[in-house]
């Protein structure tokens, strides 16, 4: 399996959930056949762990992720501001899906603070099956080809690659990290649709994948 791919098999409402587990496409160790959800990236913008998210003194919650998740996201400033705006809360809601993983917590705040409605339970069912396995991500994740559009003041979506090629699942127990082979299904391509909030954050109501996805092949 892959990274959103997981330790899901099938996520709510055709979102597609792989947990790392089975690695990107091989099986092998403690790992289970699943399924995933989603990320992105592209430009020139890179975060490695332990990150702090923008803005605490916000309300926004602190995101500090085990110092052996990285990130890159290459998707650089578009000169929108609405659109810049939902790149970097969509950083912010990536990150915090593997903090929930690494706290071991379905119900874990940052998250919910990022994700709403139907989007907020298929997380919150995607970390319960890390819970579940004892396991967290490990790794470096890389963002990219990123799609924005901006349908209202309050209404987005965003679309983009997710590649888990040096994504791994770790299992807490045994410290062992279930490292598998790349291959196409180790690129994912996310589709999220964001709302506003009153406290101006773009949150995701609606998300979907589908791994191995042409548009983010090398």
């Amino acid at each position: 399996m892959t990274r959103r791919s997981r330790l899901l098999t099938t996520a709510t409402a055709g979102v597609t959930a792989a947990l790392l587990l089975a690695g990107c496409g091989g099986g092998g160790g403690d790992s289970k056949s699943n399924d995933k959800i989603a990320g992105a990236d592209t430009g020139a913008s890179a975060s490695t762990s332990p990150s702090v998210s923008a803005s605490a003194a916000s309300g926004r919650p602190q995101i500090e992720l085990p110092s052996d998740l990285s990130y890159t996201f290459e998707w650089p400033k578009t000169g929108d501001e609405v659109k810049d705006a939902v790149l970097a809360d969509s950083e912010q809601n990536i990150e915090s899906v593997d903090l929930a993983i690494a706290n071991q917590d379905p119900l874990d705040k940052a998250y919910r603070y990022y994700f709403e409605g139907e989007a907020a339970a298929q997380i919150q069912t995607y970390v319960q099956a890390y819970v579940k396995a004892k396991a967290r991500t490990t790794g470096h994740f890389r963002y990219y080809a990123p799609v924005v559009n901006v349908s209202d003041s309050d209404q987005a979506s965003l679309v983009y690659c997710e590649d888990q090629g040096k994504a791994y699942d770790l299992y807490l127990k045994t410290k062992k990290v279930n490292k598998t082979s790349v291959t196409k299904n180790s690129y994912v391509l996310y589709s999220t649709q964001l709302h506003k909030n009153d406290k101006g954050v773009w949150t995701v109501e609606k998300l979907m994948s589908v791994r191995g996805s042409s548009k983010c092949q090398p």
